[in-house]
Order: C-alpha cells, then sequence, then structure tokens
C-alpha cells in the first residue's frame, strides 16, 4: 500500500497537542497508523513539544483538567495501570478504528442514502463536536460537486476515488477546509469505502445535491 496523501502539518500539530476534535482524531490516527512518513513527523513534534515544555515553568494543573488529564490516561492504560489489550483488526481497518468496527468492513449495517451510495454512521462522545461516518459508494459513482462549511477529513479504507486533487486509495486521506470544492468519482472495480469526520453539514452545489445532503448526513 502506497500512500500519497497526508494530513496538513497544522493538522498533525493539532492531533500532537491533543487539540483535535474527536471525530478528527480518529481518523487521523487511523492514518498514522498505516504511514510511516506520519509517523516520524509525529514523533518530531512531539520532540519538539517536548523541548518547548522543559523550558516553561510548571504552573498547578485545576482540579478539571487533572480530572480529564486522568481519564484519558485510564482509557489508555486502563484501572490496573497496564495497557490495555488490543482489540483484533481487520485487514482493511486500521487498530485505531478496531473498537469503533469490530468484525470489520463486511459486518457493517449499511444504510442506503441513494442508488449506488451508503453509509453507516459511527458513534462517537457526547463531548464530540464533529460526526463520523462510513461512506460506501459503488464503483463508477460520482458524488454531486460540493464544498464544505468547514473542517473535513477523509480516510480510504478500501477502493479508491478521483478528483482534482488527484487519487485516493487505502491510507490516503483527504484533508480539506471551506475553500475546496470538489467532485470524487469512484474509479476502482470495487466500492470505495472511507470514513469521514466532518464538523458542519457539506455544501451541495446542485440542486440534487442539495436534496441528498439530508439524507447522506454529512
Amino acid at each position: 500500500m502506497k500512500i500519497v496523501h497526508h494530513p496538513d502539518n497544522a493538522t498533525l500539530v493539532s492531533f500532537a497537542a491533543g487539540s483535535l476534535d474527536e471525530s478528527f482524531a480518529t481518523v487521523v490516527a487511523a492514518h498514522i497508523a498505516s504511514c510511516p512518513t506520519c509517523g516520524s513527523t509525529l514523533r518530531d513534534i512531539e520532540a519538539v513539544g517536548g523541548s518547548l515544555l522543559e523550558s516553561v515553568s510548571p504552573a498547578m494543573l485545576s482540579p478539571t483538567a487533572l480530572k480529564q488529564t486522568l481519564s484519558r490516561l485510564g482509557e489508555i492504560y486502563g484501572d490496573s495501570g497496564q495497557t490495555a489489550e488490543p482489540v483484533q483488526s481487520a485487514p482493511e481497518v486500521p487498530q485505531p478504528l478496531a473498537r469503533l468496527l469490530v468484525g470489520g468492513l463486511d459486518t457493517i449495517a449499511w444504510k442506503t442514502v441513494t442508488p449506488g451510495v451508503a453509509k453507516h454512521s459511527v458513534p462517537v462522545s457526547k463531548a464530540a463536536k464533529g460526526s463520523l461516518t462510513l461512506l460506501k459508494i459503488a464503483p463508477g459513482k460520482k458524488i454531486p460537486d460540493h464544498g464544505h462549511n468547514g473542517m473535513e477529513i477523509t480516510l480510504v479504507l478500501k477502493g479508491s476515488y478521483r478528483d482534482a486533487l488527484g487519487r485516493f486509495g487505502p491510507g490516503d486521506i483527504a484533508d480539506l477546509d471551506e475553500h475546496v470544492e470538489h467532485q470524487p468519482v469512484v474509479d476502482s472495480s470495487e466500492p470505495c469505502i472511507c470514513i469521514v469526520a466532518t464538523e458542519a453539514p457539506t455544501r451541495f452545489k446542485s440542486f440534487f445535491g442539495r436534496l441528498l445532503q439530508p439524507l447522506a448526513g454529512i
């Protein structure tokens, strides 16, 4: 698997700092798990961040911040303080998604949006501001031309699509903002399955696209 498209460096910095919303952090973590290049970049960012922290005077942690920090550590290490056993993931599902997609992509309960397009809403916590959605798009299917009302990050898990930005295959990530408009078309012989994090509804340009948007839920 050759990965060509990566998150923006600013996105990786936000991920390293823990400031990305849960939905977006989940998608970025899944990409990093399959991408040695971004894994190396992330380590460099963390090293720089660690050096900067060493030069900052220590400060007291508020009770709320302390509780949140301990909670996140508990999620990673468990109550016993030992690293939690990883969930076995299917080959096409990166480890960070394994707990959300137990059983792999073949067990997903897809909901048809329109002929050739299906979706599955992935649950996120109540604290998440964005949404997380799996999309399954048939070969040759074209998504209506659209833009975005905020940040959107898409990770290809299976199959591929092509748009004005290039070809996106397994492991590739499209890190988009409100300035990007595109019209993806699936160019693989199998359905293209992506996981998409969004912070606001998609902005479709055509009348048909605007009718589709409430059904697509992205």
